[in-house]
């Protein structure tokens, strides 16, 4: 048991002190596995005239329903323009639907229509069977190193919206 612990202490070790040409390999790594996520998406979201920064607003509004317009807009990082634009296809292409909030009339409340959560699904499902497949060959360890290093890679901010929405009230 010691001699296990001492193996995967040097290990862990051996990880402080990655080289540049290994960190480089790294980061091509994560832009490869980045494309190879978002193809499918992008390929069913072509054939719509819609992209990615609609995938993301149908995604995250799935993940937290009700969110609203601002809460959206601290996710996605983007301009209050942008997201109207992007917000405005969805709703009147019936994706979306935007609720006058109760308690501040000047909210916006944010809720995926049926049709959307379809879309959500079949955009989602794409990328759920792509990963299922990468988790199970890679294996739990793996899994949770995996999610680790993705979270110690996320700011304060980025960390807090990510772990606000395991727990977001519907």
């Amino acid at each position: 048991m010691t001699e296990s612990l001492s193996m995967s202490r040097q290990s862990s070790e051996a990880l402080l002190y990655l080289t540049d040409e290994q960190l480089r390999q790294g980061i091509e790594a994560m832009f490869f596995a980045y494309r190879g996520f978002t193809d499918d998406p992008d390929r069913i979201l072509s054939g719509m005239s819609y992209g990615r920064a609609h995938h993301r607003a149908i995604h995250f509004i799935n993940c937290a329903p009700g969110t609203t317009v601002n809460n959206l807009l601290s996710i996605l990082g983007v301009t209050k323009q942008s997201l109207n634009r992007v917000l405005r296809t969805l709703v009147n292409d019936g994706l979306v639907e935007a609720r006058i909030g109760q308690k501040d009339r000047r909210e916006r409340h944010l809720f995926l229509t049926d049709e959307g959560a379809q879309l959500e699904h079949r955009l989602s499902g794409a990328q759920r069977a792509r990963m299922r497949a990468a988790f199970r060959q890679a294996g739990p360890e793996a899994v949770a190193g995996f999610r680790t290093v993705l979270e110690a890679m996320m700011d304060d901010t980025l960390l807090h919206h990510y772990k606000g929405l395991r727990d977001y009230p519907t």
